[in-house]
């Protein structure tokens, strides 16, 4: 399918399908489009009907493991991944413009079903920051997305759009490019001259946004570059936008105050580049009469265009540059034929304007004068005066530029606008993050927290406040080193180029030596990080599975990332449930959540610090126990129907350590994504916030937010690591006066943190959790007895609901046929060339696997909760 054609109209992009859901992205040159002549230039493949090429820029999608990612090219440069705040979490994207070199998109995030939210890029389209929340959306009828969002011509960074609230639909405006948004204000008259007694925010005027698709009818809503200032919709006045009771308002001084000029919907036009307004009813009855207006619709006159009425199918408006023909075209009857009725309008005109018919107005936005940072002074021709604007007429009159402020900067991405207008950084991004670019010789721009609003002509005083700042490179040394394939993918077939990516989030790239290990024996070093911008590609020869390790270093120090890749062997998506601190020497459950379920047989490989050998399970639960103190990372891997995913988990080792329940504010749970990076990023916050209001070191204070809702998290408290081992009874008694101070900090509520602007998270004691991960010795309490209780009875109930779901309704079960023929398959796990065969059949169905989870974990539960009994309840039998 073309999906479009570039600047010089010779280049054609090509969307080419290779299955269902996937296309590659081609471009070519339409006269000399054969495979060799093609450009594949995006590096792999993009969802189908997902290319979409606008101005300087072309946007595609990738869907992998059920979440989409976006990405643009722009300026026809390299694609690059679209960066949406961290937890917006697209559901759909929508491009609605990409005028002056920025991209307006329309962004459904993950907790929004109706509506869209409108997000802003820079320049290259790849930085988007939220301008406003819940815009409503609509489909046309080939089921495209439509957006209530209207950008008004002939002023820089005026739009309005339509924003639901509380199940109600209201129009807003912006006059600096979605930085501030405010409602209509009515008119203060009908069109009759009544008083309007309409007061904001309880009242307002409400407009439909809907542009024609029909050249030859207006839309209900219309402006014009040639008369900046005037704007003329279909609306009503009241609390929300209405349907019913609605009329034709008109605005002359860009939407600062408006005017009722009809009590039924009208189709209006433009004539005379704007010096003339053209209207005509909505009607199912034939019509005979238009109305034309010369004084910015102040008063109207009505004109006969047909002897006998006519249905009005549309209206086409003829070059303005070469005469002044309308011409109506519709039928007398539903039975006649197309009839067509030109209109010379040349006539209500009595000569050319001169430079006394014109007059200035001044732009403003509720008596503030400077709009997108500059004072702004139109000429338009004076209202009610007869004559044609000339060909060569100019708008703008002077303009002056204003002293910046804060609105005149948008807030750069990683940051939230406040309510006191100032841009603050988001919990989940750290401002401090030295450009991975940056070498201790060089200098670099760090941002404020601002970018300039494109198109804003406003300056700056002598000391930038919002500017990026330059600042001098420190030395640090290499952090956040990440080892991937180019594809993203742990698995690849043997014989073939596997393209590595390193990349570094912090250290200065120049000076850092990368040595990458392939775990064939073969390593190669690089003196810089720059020079792998591209891949380090590698060949592997014979199947198994290689740990690949990359490691980074300069004078400050080093990092390192390790990756497990698996050659012909493919794989899916696994989180690893694991407590975050547990006891040395205490047997520990470790369970493979798979994502979504599978109906093969799965082959879970356990890799515990750097073992060399991983333990090889067929099941996703194992028992593990730590021997020392310390971090210990857990790593496991999933095999599936050739597929390979990963997932990883650090847990802290502790001999003796203290643990507090937590609750959360409810608004927690209306903003929880329910992924693992939100609940390590809102733990990391709470963490800091408990350390500054105890003053207790952060480093010994651990906070994990379990998965699934309602958000609960436990506190975890590690003792001293010096005087642990020799003082076990001191150090219980310091943990219990610790976890004292904690109780009583947070049961005044003190600590408090701002998860997006006017919503603030109180964290505070609670008796309730999921799953407790508490094991500290004889430091047990009640609460984690009793929520290991309630475990149990989920499992049992989860287990009865298994047995007879076939008889519950509302149960639904997808289940294998089993008079299918069983395909052999051959062991993957090692790497010997004399395995035996065997058959699916010896395999356990899906049925045994599911009862043998369900089982076993009942056993292990019950078994904990014995252990837990027995030893809270010495004297209790019975079990």
């Amino acid at each position: 399918a073309v999906v479009g054609l570039d600047k010089d109209q010779d280049v054609v992009h090509i969307e080419t399908r290779i299955a269902k859901s996937r296309a590659q992205y081609v471009r070519c040159r339409a006269q000399r489009c054969t495979e060799a002549n093609r450009q594949y230039l995006f590096p792999g493949y993009v969802d189908t009907n997902s290319l979409v090429v606008q101005d300087e820029y072309v946007f595609t999608q990738v869907t992998k493991s059920g979440r989409a990612s976006y990405y643009v090219s722009y300026m026809r440069e390299p694609f690059k991944q679209m960066q949406l705040p961290k937890y917006c979490l697209p559901k759909d994207m929508h491009i609605i413009s990409t005028d002056e070199k920025q991209v307006f998109a329309a962004v459904q995030e993950w907790n929004q079903n109706h509506t869209y939210s409108l997000y802003i890029s820079d320049s290259p389209g790849v930085y988007f920051t939220l301008s406003l929340e819940n815009l409503r959306t609509s489909r046309g009828p080939a089921g495209n997305l439509l957006v209530d969002f209207y950008k008004v011509e002939g002023i820089h960074g005026m739009y309005l759009t339509n924003k639901m609230i509380d199940n109600r639909v209201k129009t807003f405006i912006t006059y600096d490019k979605g930085q501030t948004w405010a409602l209509l204000p009515a008119p203060t008259t009908d069109v009759l001259g009544n008083n309007l007694h309409c007061v904001l925010p309880f009242c307002s005027l409400h407009l439909h946004l809907e542009m024609s698709e029909n050249p030859y009818t207006s839309g209900r809503i219309s402006s014009k570059d040639s008369v900046p200032g005037i704007v003329i919709a279909t609306g009503n006045i009241g609390t929300e936008l209405s349907s019913t009771n609605l009329g034709m308002f008109i605005t002359s001084d860009a939407a600062n105050t408006w005017r009722q000029i009809f009590e039924e919907e009208h189709s209006v036009w433009f004539l005379d580049n704007g010096g003339a307004l053209l209207a005509v009813l909505h009607s199912n009855t034939p019509l005979r009469h238009l109305w034309i207006s010369l004084d910015e619709g102040k008063k109207w006159t009505r004109h006969s265009f047909s002897l006998a009425p006519l249905y009005v199918d549309g209206v086409m408006m003829e070059p303005e540059a070469e005469n002044h023909i309308i011409t109506f075209f519709g039928h007398f009857s539903h039975r006649s034929e197309w009839q067509l009725i030109k209109i010379d309008y040349k006539g209500i005109f009595s000569r050319r304007c001169m430079d006394g018919d014109y007059q200035t107005w001044h732009l403003h936005n509720k008596a503030e004068p400077c709009v997108m940072g500059e004072k702004q002074v139109y000429m338009k021709r004076r209202p009610g005066n007869r004559c044609m604007l000339t060909q060569d007429y100019s708008r703008i009159y002077s303009s002056e530029p204003c002293p910046c402020r804060s609105y005149d900067f948008e807030c750069d991405y990683g940051f939230d606008r406040q309510s006191d207008g100032k841009c603050s950084p988001a919990f989940w991004f750290n401002p401090n993050t030295t450009t991975k670019s940056c070498s201790t010789s060089q200098s670099f721009l760090n941002s404020t927290g601002y970018r300039k609003v494109l198109s804003n002509n406003c300056k700056e005083g002598g000391r930038s406040v919002f500017s990026p700042r330059r600042q001098a490179c420190q030395p640090s040394p290499p952090r956040g080193l990440r080892l991937s394939t180019s594809q993203g993918e742990l698995a690849a077939p043997a014989g073939t180029n596997v393209t590595f990516l390193v990349q570094l989030d912090q250290g200065d790239s120049q000076k850092t030596h990368i040595q990458l290990h392939f775990g064939d024996g073969i390593k190669i070093t690089y003196s810089n990080l720059s020079r792998t911008s591209d891949g380090i590609k590698h060949v592997y020869s014979a199947t198994g599975i290689y740990r690949v390790t990359a490691l980074a270093e300069n004078s400050q120090g080093s990092d390192s990332s390790t990756l497990f890749l698996h050659i012909t062997s493919p794989v899916e998506r696994v989180h690893l449930s694991a407590p975050m601190v547990v006891s040395r020497q205490r047997e520990v459950n470790l369970t493979a959540v798979v994502w979504p379920s599978h109906s093969r047989t799965l082959t879970f490989f356990w890799w515990f610090d750097n073992s060399s050998e991983p333990l090889i399970t067929l099941e996703g639960t194992v028992s593990h126990t730590f021997q020392s103190e310390g971090t210990s990372k857990v790593t496991v891997q999933l095999s599936s129907g050739g597929v390979v995913i990963q997932d990883s988990k650090r847990i802290t080792v502790k001999e003796l350590f203290k643990s507090l329940l937590l609750s959360f504010s409810p608004a927690l749970d209306d903003h929880n994504p329910d992924i693992g990076e939100w609940r390590a990023d809102v733990g990391r916050v709470v963490r800091r916030a408990l350390a500054q209001a105890s003053g207790f070191p952060a480093d010994r204070l651990q906070v994990s937010l379990y998965p699934g809702l309602p958000t609960v998290g436990e506190l975890f408290i590690l003792p001293d690591t010096h005087t642990q081992s020799e003082h076990k009874k001191s150090t219980r008694e310091a943990l219990e006066r610790v976890s004292d101070t904690f109780v009583n900090v947070l049961n005044q509520g003190l600590i408090q943190f701002e998860l997006k602007p006017e919503v603030r998270i109180i964290v505070y004691m609670t008796q309730q959790t999921l799953a407790p991960h508490v094991d500290s010795g004889s430091i047990h309490s009640g609460p984690a007895l009793l929520m290991l209780l309630s475990v149990v009875f989920v499992g049992l109930a989860a287990f009865f609901i298994y047995k007879f779901k076939r008889k519950i309704p509302w149960i639904h079960v997808q289940a294998e046929d089993s008079q299918e023929k069983d395909p052999e398959v051959i062991s993957t796990v090692g790497q010997n060339d004399s395995m035996s065969k065997v058959k699916l059949s010896e395999f356990p169905s899906q049925k045994d696997l599911l009862e043998k989870e369900l089982e076993i974990r009942s056993r292990g539960m019950g078994r904990n909760m014995e252990r837990v009994i027995t030893r809270e309840f010495p004297n209790c039998t019975n079990v």
